[in-house]
């Protein structure tokens, strides 16, 4: 089976992914442990600007919620690009953690989640299947309506 290289195939869906974002505070974007890469919780920003702001299921609707995650998801990808100098040395997305500021009695964090899980897919393929937790908490940094975070195994 062809391994499929993750530099192009966001070139072919039309990606282009944000600037990775400096830490708002004391932690490092990413921390590699041998073949493991750790990305720390990433928001969905672009040119430091947040672009989705509020409670899902209050502010912003799931569909809204899902286009933010996916942003969260390429901003992750950035701070991998950054500390990796490729996504090609990326073997495979392991683990998924995605935060939902949610509303009183919002319960579809995992659909609001989809958008970080899908597009990882899309741009890794099988290797961007990953395991997952979607987690509604009441308040995240900046006022953002999600945050993901992830583990990648290296080459």
């Amino acid at each position: 089976m062809k391994r499929i290289k993750p530099e192009q195939r966001i070139k072919e869906l039309g990606i282009t992914l944000p600037e990775a974002s400096a830490p708002v505070a004391n932690y490092v974007p990413t921390l590699r442990v041998g073949k493991l890469l750790f990305v720390s919780g990433a928001l969905p920003r672009s040119g430091g600007e947040m672009l989705y702001k509020g409670k899902v299921g209050r502010e912003l609707t799931v569909e809204q919620g899902y286009e933010a995650a996916r942003l969260a998801a390429l901003s992750c990808l950035a701070a991998i690009r950054q500390a990796l100098g490729t996504l090609n040395k990326v073997r495979r997305i392991v683990r998924v953690t995605g935060y939902v500021a949610s509303a009183e009695g919002f319960n579809d964090q995992p659909k609001v989640v989809n958008g970080a899980s899908d597009v990882l897919v899309e741009i890794f393929g099988d290797a961007g299947r990953h395991t997952r937790v979607a987690i509604g908490v009441y308040e995240l940094p900046l006022g953002a309506p999600v945050e993901v975070e992830m583990i990648v195994q290296t080459v």
